[in-house]
């Protein structure tokens, strides 16, 4: 399990930023260690735990990139066309020997390079009569064709330590011969709700009660982070039991994550129980939505309190949770990147925080992309996350959006 000191989450400031925040869990938060080899089907969004190199070279042999004729290019005549013998055929997959000195070698995608070869021309700008190919002018000495090591030389650097895999990755892994990967064990996160007036969903629900929703959108969120999230249920609004249950979930997981509940309402309860089996501070987030986000650690295995509110525990999560699980993963954790888009809204805001407003995107006459805002405001409408295709992010000196100003965009994927 995860071992962090009491106070690690401690901030001393007013306001906390983005910025200040991940910085603060990167300072902090240490890797929970451990690590299994997988197959490459199952590595796919999962951390890798060593540097990967390539035991062999990519292409491991000099190939042809095109259907085509392999010359020796000192054999092309210095103007005009040249008119060659053909002399050989080489298929992908079939062994290589030489070319005839001033002949040419038919050739397909991916086939070996024949030794003494250095050019391939493309079928489609040949002539062929007679058993003899007519080759235009022009052509470079070594064109179309792929070099032993040319992508990676073998024993290089492929995938480094803290890479969170993507297909491409997984690929690239192939090619180079690999079988299974070493990525870091899963992360265990528990998942719980708290309040009296939440059931979940299938539960009879009574006339003041409301499904639970929240639960199950962090516990996709975390599973889609390759975390091997854990439901807990909802724990009702006793601070006896909720203690109880917080530190044995805290015996068994790496990360307790909830949502609402943690406020100083005198019906807020999970505040109090975190207080009596470990350490809780505050922070004061400078965004919208999602200001108040509790960080705890109890026994040594940090827990985060979201906001109750549905968009604000999306945010929240994003920029608070996602960093710190990858982190505790020993993830090499990259900034996320707003893309440009030209904004179709009206929006002001207050100085010194980052807002968030979700958008769905569309093509305007000009063939330009533009953000459309959601029609209607609060952070509990789940239909703006469903409704719409991301979040332009609005940054802290900003004050006011006019239609035609360009923007930065986050799609909903990039924040999982």
């Amino acid at each position: 399990m995860a071992q962090l000191s009491d106070d690690c989450f401690a901030f001393g400031g007013r306001l906390l930023s983005l910025d200040d925040a991940a910085a603060l869990i990167a300072r902090q938060v240490r890797p929970i260690g451990g690590s299994e080899s997988v197959v490459l089907a199952l590595a796919d969004g999962r951390v890798l735990a060593a540097d990967f190199l390539g035991a062999s070279a990519l292409p491991p042999f000099t190939n042809s990139a095109v259907d085509g004729y392999a010359v020796r290019h000192g054999d092309l005549a210095a103007t005009g066309e040249t008119v060659l013998p053909l002399m050989g055929r080489l298929e992908a997959g079939v062994a290589a020997g030489s070319i005839v000195p001033a002949s040419a070698m038919r050739i397909f995608t991916g086939a070996m390079m024949p030794s003494g070869a250095d050019t391939v021309f493309m079928q489609e700008d040949v002539r062929v009569a007679d058993n003899h190919v007519v080759l235009p002018p022009g052509l470079k000495p070594g064109s179309n064709v792929r070099l032993a090591g040319e992508d990676f030389a073998a024993g290089s650097l492929a995938l480094p330590k803290g890479r969170r895999l993507r297909p491409q990755d997984v690929a690239l892994a192939a090619a180079l011969g690999a079988a299974r990967l070493d990525v870091a064990r899963r992360l265990k996160v528990g998942v719980f709700s708290t309040g009296n007036e939440l059931v979940s969903p299938g539960e009879s629900r009574s006339g003041p009660q409301i499904f639970d929703s929240n639960r199950f959108m962090l516990l996709a969120l975390l599973a889609r982070l390759g975390c091997d999230a854990h439901d807990l249920g909802v724990l009702r609004d006793d601070m006896a039991g909720l203690a109880k249950a917080l530190r044995t979930a805290a015996a068994q997981h790496d990360l307790i994550v909830t949502s609402g509940g943690v406020s100083a309402g005198e019906a807020d309860h999970v505040k109090s129980a975190v207080e009596a089996v470990g350490s809780l501070v505050f922070w004061r987030m400078a965004i919208k939505p999602g200001r108040p986000v509790a960080m705890g650690v109890i026994d040594g295995t940090p827990f985060v309190g979201l906001p109750g509110n549905p968009v604000a525990s999306y945010v929240t999560q994003a920029y608070v949770v996602r960093p710190l699980a990858l982190a505790l993963m020993g993830a090499d954790i990259k900034p996320i990147l707003p893309l440009p888009v030209r904004a179709a809204f009206s929006y002001r805001k207050k100085p010194g925080r980052r807002e968030f407003v979700r958008v769905s995107l569309a093509h305007a006459g000009d063939g330009l992309v533009e953000a459309h805002k959601f029609p209607r405001e609060g952070v509990g409408l789940l239909s703006s996350l469903t409704q719409t295709h991301g979040l332009v992010e609005l940054p802290e000196p900003a004050t006011l959006v006019e239609p035609g100003e360009m923007v930065g965009f986050l799609d909903y994927a990039t924040l999982m």
